[in-house]
């Protein structure tokens, strides 16, 4: 994993906070807009440090869960109105537009 700096950490939560209810953003759009090198640093954060964060609002760029996470993360997005169909979720009706910063 490369190094990854408390700034960058905290950079991530605070675009994972504030995605909206009802919407979605994927690993690879956080990365992007955190400038990072990989959505894999982003996974990284995600499994270590979520407590208070919406995680079930942060998904791979296919659209379907990984299977660990697949039944309580689609339950909850559901609840909140993401449009899901087979297990995917519908991205292009429902991802986030990050603002630019």
């Amino acid at each position: 994993m490369a190094a990854v700096s408390d700034e960058q950490v905290e950079d991530v939560r605070g675009l994972v906070a504030a995605i909206p209810l009802g919407q979605v953003s994927t690993y690879g759009d956080l990365a992007a807009a955190a400038g990072l090198s990989s959505p894999r640093i982003v996974g990284w954060i995600m499994r270590t440090d979520t407590v208070d964060l919406p995680w079930h609002r942060v998904v791979p760029a296919s659209g379907k869960p990984a299977q660990h996470l697949a039944r309580r993360q689609l339950e909850r997005l559901r609840a909140e109105g993401v449009p899901i169909v087979d297990g995917r979720i519908r991205l292009r009706e429902c991802r986030w537009d990050i603002p630019s910063r």
